[in-house]
Order: C-alpha cells, then sequence, then structure tokens
C-alpha cells in the first residue's frame, strides 16, 4: 500500500524557502523542471537568503589562497557550491568561475598525480602523494568525487574535470568503492568516501556519455547494496549508529537517506535491497507526515569562521518536529520508489 504524500505538501510549498518550493515542484510532484515558472522559482533561489548567506564570502574566498579557504568545514568553498548544487541554483553562471577553479587547482594539484608505494601507516603518512598499499590506494575520494558532482550540477564544469574522473576510476577500489584508511589491512571500501564519488561519476557518465564512469558508478552502488545501505555483511548488524539517523546536511558524513538518494540517482532505487532502507525511512515518518532531523553535523555562524560552523541554519534538530530538508529529500525518494502516491 503506498503512502500519502498530501500531509506535508502544503507546508513545503508554502516553505519561505524557494529552494524547498523547487525541491518539492520538480522531485516529488514530478513538474517540468524545464519549465517556465520552475525557472523562475529557480531565479528565485538566486537571490534567497539562503544563497546570499552561503555565498557572503565569495570575494574573499574566491582569491588565491590557503586549502583552508577551500575545504574549512563547513564553511569553505568546497561546501558552499556542495551545497548550492543541492539547493537548485540556477545552472551556468559564471560569476561563480573564480571558487570553481580553487576547487579545481585544490583537488587537481601535483599531490594527487604522484602515489608511492607504502608498507606502513607511518610509511603512508610520511610520504607526499597518494600511497598505495597491498594494491590499493589510499585516498579521500569524497573530495574529488564531491568537486565532480557540484560542478556537474551548476553548470560549471569545463575540461579539469575529466581529469577529477580519471583519478577517481584510477584510485577505484576492487570492490568497487573508495577508502582513505592508511592501516595496510584495510580491504573494504568506506561508505563515506564512496557516496560522493559514485554520485559524481553517475552525473558525469549522464552528461559525457561515458560507459565506463557510469561501469564505475554502479559497481560503487553495489558497495551500498551488499550491505543494504546500513547492514554489515557478516552478521546484518546496523554498521554505525549514525547511518540510520536522519541528517541535513550531511557534507561528508552518510546515513541511510543520503544512501538511498544516492541509489535514486544511479538508477538502483529499483533493487530490491533497497528495501530494509526503504522500510526504515517508512518508520521515521512523523504523525504530521513529515520526517526529523535527527541530529547534525554543524554549528551555524554566518559572520565568523569557525570549524564545523555552517553560513545557514537548516532547519535545526528535533524528535518530533518536521524538518523540511529532510522530508522533501525523503518524500522524493519514496516517490522515486514507487512507494509514495503523490
Amino acid at each position: 500500500m503506498k503512502l500519502s504524500a498530501a500531509a506535508p505538501i502544503p507546508a513545503l510549498l508554502a516553505s519561505a524557502d524557494p529552494s524547498i518550493r523547487w525541491k518539492t515542484r520538480v522531485h516529488v510532484l514530478g513538474e517540468d523542471p524545464n519549465s517556465k515558472s520552475i525557472r523562475l522559482l529557480r531565479e528565485e533561489i538566486r537571490s534567497s537568503p539562503t544563497v546570499r548567506a552561503l555565498l557572503s564570502r565569495r570575494d574573499q574566498l574566491g582569491r588565491p589562497g590557503t586549502r583552508r579557504q577551500v575545504y574549512y568545514k563547513w564553511q569553505g568553498l568546497h561546501w558552499v557550491l556542495a551545497s548550492l548544487a543541492d539547493l537548485g541554483y540556477p545552472e551556468g553562471d559564471e560569476s561563480l568561475h573564480p571558487l570553481r577553479d580553487r576547487v579545481l587547482e585544490l583537488w587537481l594539484g601535483p599531490s594527487y598525480f604522484h602515489e608511492f608505494a607504502a608498507r606502513t601507516e607511518a610509511e603512508a603518512y610520511r610520504g607526499r602523494g597518494v600511497p598505495l598499499m597491498r594494491g590499493r590506494y589510499r585516498r579521500c575520494a569524497s573530495q574529488q568525487g564531491n568537486a565532480l558532482y557540484s560542478l556537474l550540477t551548476l553548470g560549471i564544469a569545463d575540461e579539469r574535470v575529466h581529469s577529477l574522473v580519471e583519478r577517481l576510476l584510477h584510485w577505484q577500489w576492487p570492490d568497487g568503492g573508495w577508502n582513505c584508511d592508511r592501516h595496510p589491512e584495510a580491504d573494504t571500501s568506506s561508505f563515506m568516501e564512496t557516496l560522493l564519488p559514485m554520485v559524481g561519476l553517475a552525473a558525469y557518465a549522464r552528461k559525457h556519455r561515458r560507459p565506463a564512469a557510469m561501469k564505475a558508478a554502479r559497481a560503487a552502488a553495489d558497495v551500498f547494496l551488499r550491505r543494504r545501505l546500513f547492514k554489515r555483511v557478516s552478521d546484518g548488524r546496523v554498521i554505525a549508529a549514525d547511518f540510520v539517523l536522519l541528517h541535513y546536511p550531511r557534507y561528508w558524513h552518510y546515513d541511510f537517506l543520503g544512501g538511498l538518494k544516492a541509489m535514486t540517482q544511479v538508477g538502483r532505487i529499483a533493487d530490491p535491497r533497497c528495501e530494509d532502507a526503504l522500510d526504515l525511512l517508512e518508520g521515521r515518518r512523523l504523525t504530521d507526515g513529515g520526517w526529523p532531523a535527527e541530529k547534525r553535523y554543524y554549528t551555524v555562524s554566518p559572520k565568523a569562521m569557525v570549524s564545523n560552523a555552517d553560513y545557514v541554519n537548516w532547519g535545526g534538530t528535533s524528535q518530533k518536529r518536521m524538518n523540511q530538508w529532510v522530508t522533501v529529500d525523503a518524500l522524493a525518494v519514496l516517490c522515486a520508489a514507487g512507494r509514495l502516491d503523490a
């Protein structure tokens, strides 16, 4: 029996944030993303308070400078572009090119093209470049993967994204994913390091019609599907407590809703191994028809750069109160899975 989307839809469509309205209309109600009314809504997103907050330091951070300006959690340019990509920000904005250039300069730096063999964790940390240990490259591929997805989604990618893809394919592990664990015995891909490269490669494959990229994304999807998006292969236990809590934003972290959302992006949401996670998502629905944000990875600091702070308050956390960002993503996933009557 399909659930009804009706309960939270009026509240989402009346949201003060145009990104919530865009996500609802396009990803839940299935409106044409190229229609005139949706294009106008995306222009409203461009000038929204959320976007203004995210871009409040664009001139300062877009200039040549330190790695901190690009990757500082969660206020660096890397995270700003990732948020814009998720919000429905209009594609092709040339004013974002300086931000793009700073991100690509970092993630395509010379060290990512230099690799060295290492036998121990100490050797892996002493060397400069990407360590190769027991046939596996130890690299935090979520960084290149997130940049790839953000730039493609925002329509500001240039020819350098081909190099991001080449690096991701080069570093991919035999089981289909990626991991930066420098313990020599580590032989299983990380959920956190695999999710973002997977969706980035899928987006690249769709845009450039590159079968090799889609094949790699599909192989990465199996890392999650073998574990039903949150369970150990060995005994079916939950892999990590945070994996079964709801968050927004997730940044580089993982939870089962993020896994389900990614499965829609790579065309695997109909796989029967998503059923346990879909059941879990349905079970977290509140009496008002929405979903909560049960935990968050950010504090809010719109003016000062503070570690693990964001420019935006994404609705906070609660066990009983609907979070619009989590709710609209949950509804979109259930629609894509055929479990929701929208």
